[in-house]
């Protein structure tokens, strides 16, 4: 697909698709459309609009699992409660690194699996990602 061509609902695609556990680069789209002169503030709040999206989608997708289902797969209670902690006592800050590739999507869905809070998990989610794409936009300012 050419998400050039349709412009920013192509940008907002790439930052949703890229935030699923679908390959996609929404990094490389905004590189190109910056290069094209489009607009950098317009292009930095819809890739953050479109990938903060995908993260979230990712938080909900696990807030419909349940931390029992992993003890039918054979991990311990010990395990699960020890992960359960981690990701409770550092979970909202982890969000803000949500745009890491390869750890940030299950990173997400880990978020929303122990049911870290909405709120906070947004917020710092939606921060880390802009600021990915202002840096990434800085030079063509």
């Amino acid at each position: 697909m050419d998400f050039i061509s349709i412009g920013f609902g192509g940008l907002f695609l790439a930052g949703f698709l890229s935030a699923t556990i679908l390959p996609m680069n929404s990094e490389a789209v905004i590189l190109l459309m910056l290069s094209q002169h489009f607009d950098p503030w317009t292009c930095i709040l819809v890739a953050t609009i479109g990938n903060s999206l995908g993260g979230l989608t990712n938080y909900f997708l696990g807030l419909l699992g349940n931390p029992k289902w992993l003890k039918r797969i054979g991990i311990s209670e010990e395990k699960i409660l020890s992960f359960e902690g981690r990701v409770q006592k550092y979970g909202y800050w982890l969000a803000f690194f949500s745009w890491v590739p390869f750890i940030g999507d299950p990173m997400t869905v880990a978020l929303g699996f122990f049911r870290v809070s909405f709120w906070r998990v947004s917020l710092l989610l939606i921060l880390g990602k802009f600021l990915r794409y202002l840096v990434l936009a800085f030079p063509f300012m």
